[in-house]
């Protein structure tokens, strides 16, 4: 189910400004891949830019490549929304869909394309709250709204919604931010259990979680106020963390500045 990610030549745009300059990765399938970075050095541009949610907003606009297993994601017969079923997402804030229950939160996508089978759908959402480990804490209230929940299971029924349209990649804008260190502990232990189905790329400004939690790590930065963010290094997470080859992410690992 997971793919890899080839990214080669990318940047975005806000109108005429340029968020992010001439990125080129590979993201490996089954891991976790962080990117970090001070804020506004384009993390979570670069994250969107992965399943076309950058070119939502007016304006906005991308050059370059981005391959799925080979497939260019910005290929002129590519369908956006297709793109966003492979490539789920969970944002910043637990964003469950307010007046849906917990049960109809889950298989909103799969409603969204037409499945209607009660039989299928209680499967899914039985399998993807398992693989949020969400099912034993919800699974005698899947009638009630969503957004009962805590904060940090709402958290994991957004995760739950994501994975039951079965995407290849799971990207994760800071999904942690609003949460308790209770709540962030179990992401955390979802994502390395998550890693074994899915490619998982998470932005995290958390330097601890980046080292806990995934397998390589970015380190994004800019020249200045009003440059373009670009990719300064990418490697495995012990040897971002323990001997980076670039003094820049030394010099914010260590605290120097960001």
């Amino acid at each position: 189910m997971a793919k890899r990610i080839d990214v080669s030549g990318l940047s975005a745009y806000y109108g005429s400004t340029k968020a992010i300059e001439d990125i080129s990765m590979a993201i490996e399938p089954r891991s976790v891949t962080a990117f970090i970075g001070p804020s506004g050095c384009g993390k979570s541009t670069f994250l969107r830019t992965l399943n076309r949610m950058h070119e939502v907003i007016p304006g906005a606009r991308v050059e370059g490549k981005v391959l799925l297993d080979d497939e260019n994601l910005y290929g002129s017969a590519v369908d956006p929304v297709a793109v966003r079923r492979s490539v789920g997402m969970v944002f910043q804030r637990p964003n469950p869909f307010p007046t849906m229950s917990i049960y109809d939160n889950v298989v909103a996508g799969l409603k969204l394309a037409g499945v209607r089978k009660k039989s299928v759908l209680d499967d899914v959402v039985e399998k993807s709250l398992k693989g949020a480990n969400l099912w034993n804490e919800v699974k005698d209230r899947l009638n009630k709204p969503g957004a009962g929940l805590s904060g940090g299971q709402q958290q994991r029924l957004c995760i739950a919604r994501a994975i039951a349209v079965e995407p290849q990649v799971l990207l994760m804008d800071e999904p942690c931010s609003a949460l308790d260190p209770i709540s962030t502990l179990a992401i955390e232990d979802l994502i390395g259990e998550l890693k074994s189905q899915f490619t998982i790329v998470i932005v995290t400004h958390n330097m601890q979680q980046a080292a806990r939690v995934s397998d390589r790590t970015a380190f994004f930065n800019l020249a200045g106020v009003g440059q373009p963010g670009k990719l300064i290094e990418l490697d495995d997470t012990q040897r971002i963390f323990s001997n980076p080859s670039v003094q820049a992410t030394e010099d914010y690992i260590s605290g120097r500045f960001g």
